[in-house]
């Protein structure tokens, strides 16, 4: 869905790290600082919600995840031309799955977002080992990771704010992590007054809200070469010492404002590895390739679907 006033050269950057999409079909609001979703937490938060910024898709009275996506179409400059939609075969798609629309409101963004979204719900990381056995499969996790797991629901108290299908928790916290302005790997248009270093509080406007970022699912995390929202750690191991330790490495946010629960644990250098070893393997689903599609209809590579990438990749 490429517009035509999209700009090649165009780079579309983020001031803080971008979260991941698994698990949103649990999550009433999305970002770090929850802006996007009119219920649940946001429910009462209709005087952010500024007109002329895509906060303003929020009127639209939908939840986190269709917010974004209608959002992000219009943040990414993708066009929904009628020549493209009738070139790659997308009408009868919109057809199929918005019947009760009126035509002359189904091709548009919202729809798109809308099936965007749809998408995105069924990414759920539900084939891992831990959820194996929960199912009663006792031979699902190695004995370090049962270990690990006894710590994360006990002495860690980790189950405190990463609890629920996801392990997180539809709520915001501040443990004082760095953002990306302030971390040494490179970036990209990022500055001190980007009020997403704010993190709810760049969206509510509300002091109590300084500092507190949506605390993260932690399904599928190994593969990931940064963690925290501005992308401070490189490891798990990293994330659950930095828990352990509880001192704050940003001193821009105030002691006040950190989370009770950011506490020093007491754990031992095993027990790090222990709970290390339960968050890398025991939580990780091997198979999320199931959610790649086959094809898409411009006949492009996925996910880079530009002609470009077709050639440097091969794919039909």
């Amino acid at each position: 869905m490429r517009g035509s006033l999209y700009q090649g050269d165009s780079l579309d950057v983020q001031p803080i790290r971008s979260p991941t999409t698994l698990h949103v079909a649990y999550q009433k609001v999305m970002l770090w600082n929850g802006q996007f979703g009119a219920t649940g937490l946001n429910a009462n938060t209709g005087d952010a919600w500024v007109y002329g910024t895509p906060i303003e898709t929020n009127y639209l009275g939908y939840e986190g995840t269709e917010t974004q996506a209608i959002a992000g179409l219009k943040v990414h400059r993708m066009g929904l031309e009628d020549s493209f939609l009738t070139t790659y075969g997308y009408k009868s798609l919109f057809n199929a799955a918005f019947p009760d629309i009126p035509e002359e409101e189904r091709f548009n963004r919202e729809q798109a977002g809308l099936a965007i979204a749809a998408y995105e719900r069924t990414l759920l990381a539900n084939q891992s080992p831990f959820q194996k056995w929960l199912k009663g499969d006792d031979n699902a996790m190695s004995q370090t990771e049962k270990e690990g797991a006894i710590l994360f629901f006990g002495k860690a108290e980790c189950v405190n704010c990463h609890t629920g299908p996801a392990l997180n928790k539809m709520d915001f916290s501040a443990i004082g992590m760095m953002d990306l302005v302030q971390v040494s790997h490179q970036s990209f248009k990022v500055s001190m007054t980007d009020k997403e270093r704010l993190g709810r509080a760049g969206f509510t406007g509300q002091e109590e809200d300084m500092y507190k970022f949506k605390i993260p699912q932690l399904y599928n995390l190994k593969d990931s070469p940064f963690y925290g929202h501005g992308s401070s750690l490189n490891s798990i191991k990293e994330i659950v010492t930095y828990k352990n330790a509880a001192i704050k490495e940003n001193a821009g946010v105030p002691d006040e404002n950190l989370d009770p629960e950011f506490k020093p644990l007491g754990l031992t250098d095993t027990e790090v590895l222990l709970i290390t070893e339960f968050i890398e393997h025991a939580l990780y689903d091997n198979n999320l390739d199931r959610y790649v599609p086959e094809r898409v209809l411009s006949g492009y590579c996925f996910p880079f679907n530009d002609p470009l990438a077709k050639n440097q990749m091969g794919c039909d």
